[in-house]
């Protein structure tokens, strides 16, 4: 990887970016009534509490849901796109949105009390979340190229 392009940090942006675009569809969810059970911010601040002894608020479910948007999943996009398929920013961007849904669903999911794919939520559960990671996916990777210069370029970065 060519640290002079600071790839990473595109990364971040790119990973913030694609944070608020999920996170304006979870807003619109909420608003219009959509599958209320299953918040994620109040999930990530139950996890914080009971994991880390974090206060119980909104605002830590929302830094949570930020700093695993912009700092995790924004670096290792980083790093595992020059693996992924393809030279599209953008399906590299799909295929890691569902990287990220599948570690969701198999370890977030169950670490808050719903079960494995959120079953406790209904089939409904897995595939909104699902389209939500694709929508993530999508503008990360879809920013993430328009960030990086040719010669920090998706398909150069394997070095």
């Amino acid at each position: 990887m060519n640290m002079q392009c600071n790839t990473l940090g595109k990364g971040m942006i790119a990973g913030f970016v694609a944070t608020i675009a999920l996170s304006l569809l979870m807003i619109a969810k909420s608003v219009m009534g959509f599958m209320p059970d299953l918040n994620v911010i109040a999930m990530l601040s139950s996890m914080a509490h009971t994991y880390m002894g974090l206060p119980q608020t909104m605002l830590i479910g929302w830094m949570l849901h930020f700093a695993i948007g912009t700092i995790a999943w924004g670096i290792l996009f980083v790093l595992l796109a020059p693996h992924l398929p393809g030279t599209n920013p953008i399906v590299k961007g799909l295929i890691f949105g569902t990287i990220a849904w599948l570690a969701m669903m198999i370890i977030v999911m169950p670490m808050a009390g719903a079960g494995v794919f959120g079953w406790k939520f209904g089939m409904r559960a897995p595939v909104a979340t699902w389209m939500l990671h694709l929508v993530y996916g999508a503008v990360l990777g879809y920013v993430y190229g328009k960030l990086t210069v040719r010669s920090c370029s998706l398909t150069a970065e394997s070095a």
